[in-house]
């Protein structure tokens, strides 16, 4: 699809991307207590070439606080009931005083909108899914263990306050 010139993914993309990832989410709340385990995953640091992480742990905070930063307040009370708690929608329709229609279009706003920004997010995406849990496998070659001559390397300077 076009828009203003430039190439976009239409709204079912968005949605569909929303779904995979929603999925994901559903099976990492699932798995419980299995989700205690770290993992070791080899990455291209300065320090280390590898990190320790518990990616389900994480995946579940990393979509939640996307819905909660791209959503406004009726929508995010939408998502919070309907995806994180699991309300079906005769129950969200009868706590938030909506009708079925208007419940449905805030739940297709929703896809689409958190879709895009799990797809768009930087640096590292949500969606594609396996890119996510498969680690950090691209990226700049590692920086040698034992370098032949001098290496200036600089530090990130990050800011006193946000």
């Amino acid at each position: 699809m076009i828009r203003n010139g430039k190439e976009a993914p239409c709204n079912c993309v968005l949605r569909a991307a929303f779904r995979a990832c929603f999925n994901r989410f559903r099976e990492c709340v699932a798995s419980g207590a299995h989700a205690t385990a770290v993992t070791l995953e080899m990455c291209n640091g300065l320090d280390s070439r590898r990190t320790y992480s518990r990616k389900r742990e994480e995946y579940v905070a990393d979509f939640c606080l996307v819905g909660q930063r791209v959503l406004d307040e009726f929508e995010y009370r939408i998502f919070r009931y309907h995806f994180l708690l699991g309300a079906d929608w005769r129950l969200c329709c009868r706590r938030m005083e909506l009708d079925r229609g208007s419940f449905f279009h805030g739940v297709y706003r929703i896809e689409q909108k958190v879709g895009r920004a799990v797809a768009e997010l930087e640096p590292y995406p949500l969606f594609p899914l396996d890119e996510y849990f498969g680690g950090m496998t691209h990226g700049p070659p590692p920086i040698p263990l034992r370098p032949s001559g001098r290496v200036n390397i600089s530090r990130l300077r990050l800011p006193l306050c946000a």
